[in-house]
């Protein structure tokens, strides 16, 4: 009878009794939780069912009847500098929590004439700027950028959003040439600037960022990476060249800054480790790579080594990635790498982790394979394999220089599937779109051809960002095309399996200001950094929940889940950043759930 009710209604209250150690919750009917002073789960069940799993993965240029009308500006006449080449990132968040990730993205500019080799004899006014495009539903959006405050006077690149505060509003950074810029979410549809008041301050070329809560003390801490030293006046010697690449510039350091809970930030980049490395930073994520329980941060640089940041427990970070193997490609060099993602590919409950680049492009297996929840201490980390030959992916991307991608059970089958775009390097060359999809045990088949015209149709790729945007399960993407305007890809796959969304919601709230040193491990209310693992039918589903993934973006921050033919959830398993295990069984399928953390 109760799973009778939790199919048909549309909503349904689901309570989790949790006195610090591990114990289970049922599901139950609207009113019926199963235990007192419980956390609430909600769920919204889409008005699709799926068949079981013979799926076909497509994807359809929606752009035209979205409302979202995005050219990108590299802000001079022709391509002519590496600050131009970099292109542009976008973000997925639900700001105004209306339960539909909105839309974000940022833009290029003119500056000075000094500053682009082939300036515009004609500035636009106004200026390109960035916009904010609020999801209505049914797949339309509507410019809202005006009212929001979300334009910055600046050279944008990218951006990443967190509720930095626990106030349960998601907050935006914008980064790019010369500044950053905090926004603080007010809740009504418009942010505040409050970058200074905060206590963040960056100089130089800001690119990928991503926040973590690497110190576990339930405020979301900032880790802000930088490309190179850029000369805008200095030129190319070779016309061929076109311009000098990011070898002709020294290398920058990144920036980590510590959450006070107060609403200000201190910089502990030297403190923690991070800024005795120099590099050229295309990308970040953090991630707990090895299973202890605090997240790592993954670099990837440009035409130099990448760095795995070992997360120490005692807010400093020791850099690893030489000796686990994630430092250089599969023959040892040190490639032109873009984004990295995170993921579980063999289902064993460890992150894997894959990285476009400008020749193969990286798939990096972790070879730790813990029970769940059995932290591994590092010396018994063995770190990762690169296995992207034998994957089936190198034959196809060799010939690509490859942006931003997206991880994702794009058919719902329960395997993952890797969608990358493509773009010209140095020059605007366009290029067709990839789609591998998943067949299971690490092996992937070109399916690009058959998933659609838009994959086929050339363009100058760069940033893109990933979300179940329609609540149907099915993961689109919003894909940034230099100097040139963006693609909203819809996903029509047919014949897709079940699913489940989750946004999790951390216990910390507004006005506690972190922990002690020496006191209990909090949660942000983001849940970043919280793992989830998911069992139905004997087989395993692992995710965590993070920031930043890919090239300059960030994806919806609800966590999604293909579960090809398996029509309930067994058991779903939450282990928060707080150390707090959560566990709910017989769980519906096909609907969006908010899982709160106990109190």
């Amino acid at each position: 009878m109760r799973l009778g009710l939790l199919f048909f209604l549309s909503t349904v209250s689901v309570a989790a009794a949790q006195s610090g150690a591990p114990l289970s919750s049922s599901c139950a009917p609207s009113g019926q939780p199963s235990a007192q002073n419980a956390p609430s789960v909600t769920q919204t069940k889409s008005a699709e069912a799926p068949s079981p799993p013979h799926a076909t993965i497509r994807f359809e240029d929606a752009t035209g009847d979205s409302g979202i009308h995005f050219v990108h500006s590299f802000g001079s006449a022709k391509l002519g500098s590496l600050l131009e080449g970099t292109g542009a990132g976008c973000v997925w968040f639900d700001y105004n929590n209306s339960g539909r990730p909105s839309l974000y993205v940022v833009n290029g500019r003119p500056l000075a004439d000094s500053m682009h080799p082939y300036p515009l004899k004609e500035k636009p006014n106004p200026p390109p700027h960035n916009y904010l495009y609020r999801n209505d539903g049914n797949g339309h959006f509507t410019d809202v950028t005006a009212e929001s405050g979300l334009d910055p006077n600046m050279y944008s690149i990218a951006a990443t959003a967190g509720d930095y505060d626990n106030d349960g509003n998601e907050d935006l950074l914008v980064t790019g040439f010369g500044k950053v810029v905090l926004y603080h979410n007010d809740g009504n549809g418009h942010f505040t600037d409050v970058t200074a008041k905060a206590g963040i301050k960056v100089d130089g070329w800001a690119i990928s960022s991503t926040w973590l809560d690497y110190d576990r003390d339930g405020c979301l801490d900032l880790l802000v990476g930088r490309y190179v030293k850029f000369d805008p006046t200095y030129r190319a010697f070779y016309a061929a060249d076109n311009y000098p690449g990011p070898l002709d510039y020294a290398g920058e350091t990144n920036r980590l800054f510590h959450n006070n809970c107060d609403g200000t930030f201190t910089d502990v980049t030297d403190k923690a480790g991070i800024g005795a490395y120099i590099g050229r930073t295309m990308g970040v994520t953090a991630a707990d790579f090895d299973n202890d329980g605090w997240d790592d941060i993954y670099v990837t640089n440009d035409s130099i080594q990448n760095f795995l940041f070992h997360n120490k427990h005692d807010g400093t970070f020791e850099e690893i990635a030489n000796d686990t193997g994630s430092a250089y490609g599969q023959d040892g060099e040190a490639t032109s790498s873009m984004g990295p993602v995170a993921a579980d590919f063999w289902h064993r409950g460890v992150l894997d982790l894959w990285v476009t680049d400008g020749s193969y492009n990286r798939f990096l297996e972790n070879l730790g394979a813990p029970q769940p929840g059995a932290p591994v201490a590092k010396y018994d980390w063995k770190g990762f394999d690169d296995v992207t030959a034998p994957a089936g992916i190198s034959q196809t991307d060799a010939q690509y220089v490859s942006w931003s991608s997206g991880v994702y059970d794009f058919d719902n089958d329960g395997e993952l599937d890797i969608l990358v775009f493509h773009g010209g390097l140095i020059h605007l060359i366009p290029m067709e779109h990839t789609l591998f999809r998943g067949l299971g045990n690490g092996k992937f088949e070109d399916d690009s051809r058959q998933a659609g015209q838009v994959l086929s149709d050339r363009t100058v790729a760069r940033g893109a960002c990933f979300a179940d945007y329609q609540n149907n399960g099915k993961v689109g993407a919003f894909m940034v095309n230099l100097g040139a305007e963006g693609k909203l890809l819809q996903n029509v796959s047919t014949g897709t399996g079940h699913w489940i969304d989750l946004k999790l919601v951390g216990a910390m709230r507004a006005g506690d200001h972190g922990r002690a040193p020496g006191a209990a491990a909090k949660s942000n209310r983001d849940g970043i950094g919280a793992r989830v693992e998911v069992l139905s039918g004997g087989s395993r589903w692992t995710a965590e929940r993070v920031a930043s993934s890919g090239y300059l973006s960030e994806n919806d921050g609800r966590l999604h889940f293909g579960l090809g033919a398996a029509d309930i959830i067994d058991k779903l398993t939450v282990r928060w950043p707080s150390g707090r295990v959560q566990t709910l069984e017989n769980v519906g399928v096909d609907r969006v759930l908010t899982v709160e953390e106990p109190q």
